[in-house]
């Protein structure tokens, strides 16, 4: 009798063995697969947070829009005829070199501008640059037509000339579009601001060429 109820204990052992087992491997796989869940979410996750890093860079480096900068670098001056104290005046054919600046990651195509030149707020001159355009991140460089300087019927020019430097101011506003890696087109321009000074002893000679 004993040996039967021993024997009929065997059977409900390994039952519960097995279902141990079963229990044991069904929580691995459980474990298992929550893992992988979790390595393919935090995957996702830095996924996502490196597209956010290349997008915000890509947007405040190549997508920038900059505006350009228009200058004159230097100028030369042929024909220079000075007055006398008593009738002061000054005629002076100038040939300016103009830069133009594109910073961006696409062309620049600017339009015609014009550029005037002022004695003491009084315009003296103008010539004007016609529309071109200017590479990805490169300066233009190039000289227009020549300018014819007149400056008479001022009390102040006696005494600049008596001093051997006469001012000149210089401002343009240049228009023109920015095209970025030929997806998109914005609206630009830009502002020329420049002081220089005639040096009236010979050979006359520009000096001091500020921009802003």
């Amino acid at each position: 009798m004993a040996e039967k109820e021993q024997q009929s204990a065997y059977p409900a052992r390994n039952g519960n063995t097995e279902a141990a087992t079963a229990a044991a491997a069904h929580d691995a796989t459980r474990a298992q697969r929550k893992k992988k869940r979790n390595k393919c979410i935090l995957y996702i996750l830095l996924f996502i947070v490196f597209q956010t890093a290349i997008i915000t860079v890509f947007a405040l480096t190549i997508m920038k829009v900059r505006t350009p900068r228009f200058r004159i670098r230097s100028a030369a001056i042929t024909n220079f005829n000075a007055g006398t104290a008593a009738s002061p005046s000054l005629q002076a054919t100038i040939t300016p070199e103009f830069t133009v600046k594109n910073a961006n990651f696409g062309r620049y195509k600017y339009r015609n501008t014009t550029v005037e030149f002022f004695y003491r707020g009084t315009r003296v001159g103008q010539v004007s640059v016609l529309n071109s355009k200017t590479g990805w991140r490169s300066t233009k460089r190039f000289t227009h037509s020549a300018v014819e300087l007149n400056i008479s019927g001022s009390p102040q020019l006696a005494e600049d000339l008596r001093a051997g430097v006469v001012p000149i101011t210089s401002t343009a506003r240049m228009g023109g579009k920015v095209e970025l890696i030929f997806i998109m087109k914005k609206n630009k321009a830009t502002n020329m601001n420049c002081t220089m000074n005639i040096v009236t002893a010979s050979p006359q000679s520009f000096s001091n060429i500020l921009c802003r």
